[in-house]
């Protein structure tokens, strides 16, 4: 059985690499932007990264297919990937000094049935001047990402609080990635690499 990762992120590619599994690299087709945001972070997530695994499902029927989508949620609204650097300082700006909430849902998709979990972490962003979130833009690619802003690497200078899993904000929460694989027969604990 051959495990998909349903994603274009480094970032995921790069977790999932923790694990001596092997794995290929497709994104879903799926327009994101289809999809409303109706006040429910953690049923966007959840509609969104289903909707990933069922393209792709629809393309490798055979396959194991993770997918995932992290949404960044504050004060009722979603803060998804920006457009361009303005919004993306508009979005600090706002989080600046307050906590936040992070969504990941995760999807696992084997011969039409779906498994999905969404963990929720929240963050205390520091408080931040428009100098040191222009300094963090030079530091670093953002408008990949949702919210504007990565937790690992330069980004870590932007946090002052966690609560919940790192993973999760990184974009694929390894112990609900282990429980849904787990659902497929697919067993992380007999992956791990060698030392």
């Amino acid at each position: 059985m051959r495990l998909i990762l349903g994603s274009q992120s480094p970032r995921r590619k790069e977790i999932l690499g923790f694990f001596a599994i092997p794995f290929v690299q497709i994104p879903s087709a799926f327009d994101e932007e289809s999809v409303a945001f109706h006040g429910d972070p953690e049923k966007y997530a959840l509609e969104l990264s289903q909707k990933k695994a069922q393209e792709i499902a629809r393309r490798f029927p055979d396959d194991a297919i993770l997918t995932a989508d992290t949404v960044v949620f504050f004060e009722g609204k979603i803060y998804n990937k920006p457009k361009d650097e303005e919004e993306a300082i508009m979005m600090k700006r706002t989080l600046s000094g307050k906590w936040h909430k992070v969504f990941t849902a995760v999807t696992v998709q084997k011969n039409n049935v779906v498994y999905s979990k969404c963990e929720e972490t929240k963050i205390l962003f520091n408080p931040l001047t428009d100098e040191q979130i222009r300094l963090y833009h030079c530091s670093c690619s953002y408008l990949d990402k949702a919210g504007g802003y990565a937790i690992q690497g330069t980004g870590s200078i932007l946090v002052s609080r966690i609560d919940g899993c790192y993973y999760n904000v990184m974009g694929l929460p390894v112990n609900t990635v282990k429980e849904l694989l787990g659902e497929v027969g697919i067993d992380l604990w007999s992956h791990l690499k060698p030392f």
